[in-house]
């Protein structure tokens, strides 16, 4: 048996589904749709939008939405990023036909009363207040806004309390309307039935839907300039980010700079910058690196903490780790372990049923194709030294700083 099964619906939704044995079924609905999307004066609606999804359909008060799965033991949620919308449940696997009805009730027929968004602009401002006293999470739109400057990935998913009191029942509409198309959607499902079952219930209760095709195209992102900023946020600790643009989803240098990446400051102990920062000096109990691609784009981030007085040497410390990894190639012995610890963590996520499925269903979005463990691990295992000093000198040399001090 595949271990994943696509098909498409009528409506020219895509679909993926995994079949394995659990009491517990996972599905969800990706939509190519996100806070890139959006137009000046409109910043913050996709994210404002998933919220509204919730607040009523033309067949259910948002009561009934909420407690429809909640009912059953279930759950139904959803999230935005810069680049999509995703709808998702989790029931048991003999409920998985009403999770597919109400993700399908909600995505095409809600109707976002009024009544329910002026409640719901209060919810948001208060997630806005909430974010503002995180310099954690805040340093890192802060950053993105300032590396994707004048494009439309240079403003926050969130946006502004005004911003948010201007949308309206029409202003929604005319969103979805012109982002959640038919053509940009991705059904997900992952449980203990098979393909044909998945998809005889997708079809009754997503098939029924208009065809809908997008009109508009992304705009590449403007010129990358590096900058060095230090602003003032009277925090407690100083929080620091160094980072620049990466490759985007279909550049084939994806995957080894997400190898480097984890070895500079991936989530294990044995990261060079955890190892250098923490462990070696305790300047900072909080260092990491990530990688995001995007369709066009990308972004690599290097994240630290620490008092205000060890800053600096932070900042010198991780610009000396990178200038290392660009002069000087990764040890066979340590490019062995860094490939194993990276596939063993893929493997482990995908011991995770829901994320699995949330993964697989983005891949087909993004790729129009799914990569199996085995496939990922054979990609992995071929990366060499040589690639990775390439990497590290193309994707690491144009750096940008920013600091809260």
């Amino acid at each position: 048996m595949k271990e994943f099964q696509t098909y498409s619906l009528e409506n020219g939704i895509r679909c993926i589904h995994r079949q394995v044995r659990s009491s517990v079924a996972h599905c969800a609905l990706i939509v190519n749709a996100g806070a890139r999307d959006e137009r000046r004066g409109e910043y913050g609606i996709a994210h404002f939008t998933e919220h509204a999804l919730f607040k009523g359909t033309e067949r259910r008060k948002a009561y009934q939405v909420n407690c429809r799965l909640e009912n059953l033991g279930g759950e139904l949620n959803a999230y935005t990023t810069k680049e999509d919308t995703t709808l998702h449940a989790t029931v048991l696997r003999h409920d998985f036909r009403h999770a597919v009805e109400l993700i399908g009730d909600v995505m095409f027929r809600s109707t976002f009363p009024e009544r329910e968004l002026k409640k719901e602009r209060e919810v948001i401002a208060d997630e806005i207040n909430s974010y503002k006293d995180s310099p954690a999470e805040r340093i890192y739109d802060d950053f993105e806004d300032m590396i994707f400057r004048d494009s439309e990935l240079g403003h926050n998913i969130l946006g502004s309390k005004a911003s948010i009191a201007r949308f309206t029942t029409e202003s929604l509409h005319n969103f979805v309307d012109r982002t959640y198309t038919t053509d940009q959607m991705v059904f997900s499902s992952i449980g203990s039935f098979s393909a044909a079952t998945a998809r005889s219930i997708a079809e009754r209760y997503l098939s029924d839907f208009a065809p809908t095709l997008r009109s508009f195209q992304r705009v590449a992102p403007a010129e990358y300039l590096p900058f060095d900023t230090a602003l003032a946020r009277h925090t407690h600790q100083a929080h620091g980010i160094i980072g620049t643009r990466g490759y985007s989803i279909a550049d084939e240098r994806r995957l080894p700079l997400a190898l480097l990446i984890n070895i500079l400051g991936g989530p294990s102990a044995n990261s060079l910058l955890n190892i250098l920062l923490r462990e070696k000096r305790g300047l900072s109990y909080n260092v990491e690196a990530t990688y995001t691609p995007y369709s066009d784009t990308g972004i690599v981030g290097i994240y630290f903490s620490s008092d205000h007085g060890n800053a600096e040497q932070c900042v010198e410390l991780i610009m000396g780790e990178i200038e290392r990894l660009r002069k000087e190639p990764i040890t066979s012995r340590r490019l062995s372990i860094a490939k194993r610890q990276f596939v063993a963590q893929m493997a482990i996520s995908m011991e995770a049923n829901e994320g699995y499925m949330l993964g697989a269903g983005k891949s087909l979005l993004l790729y129009k194709d799914i990569d199996t463990l085995e496939e990922a691990y054979k990609k992995v295992m071929a990366i060499t030294a040589d690639d990775l000093l390439s990497v590290a000198n193309d994707a690491l040399g144009a750096l940008s700083r920013m600091l809260y001090k």
